[in-house]
């Protein structure tokens, strides 16, 4: 019997097809979470750049999970720099993340695997 660390994140989050609907309902619940939507609602009325945003999205966590697509945007310094990003809008953000896996019934070691991803990220996004 296979354990959730013999199958890759990648695999544990549905794949492409999981990932991209995860991406979805994280973008949505970003909208609608009142500490951060004011950087978000703006990409409802630029529906080709958000359309750009989730890809990168996607191509990321795809990436980043053990899946064998390319992540082709900048990195997490570049994109977020001069964003001057608060501990409460990053947990925001990191919330709806997990709230998201909850929401798609993803197991306990693919949401720790998840929140350990964003903290070691979490340097490269806050006030650079």
């Amino acid at each position: 019997m296979e354990t959730t660390t013999q199958v890759s994140l990648y695999e544990r989050l549905g794949g492409r097809k999981g990932i991209t609907a995860l991406i979805d309902d994280i973008v949505e619940a970003h909208m609608q979470n009142p500490v951060i939507q004011p950087r978000f609602l703006p990409y409802k009325e630029d529906p080709e750049n958000l359309k750009m945003i989730k890809g990168h999205l996607v191509e990321f966590f795809c990436a980043g999970s053990g899946g064998e697509e390319a992540y082709t945007g900048r990195d997490m310094e570049t994109t977020h720099r001069g964003m001057n990003i608060s501990e409460a809008e990053y947990m925001a953000a990191t919330d709806d993340i997990m709230k998201t896996l909850d929401k798609h019934g993803i197991d306990d070691e693919s949401k720790k695997d998840v929140l350990a991803i964003a903290y070691a990220l979490k340097e490269q996004i806050m006030r650079v």
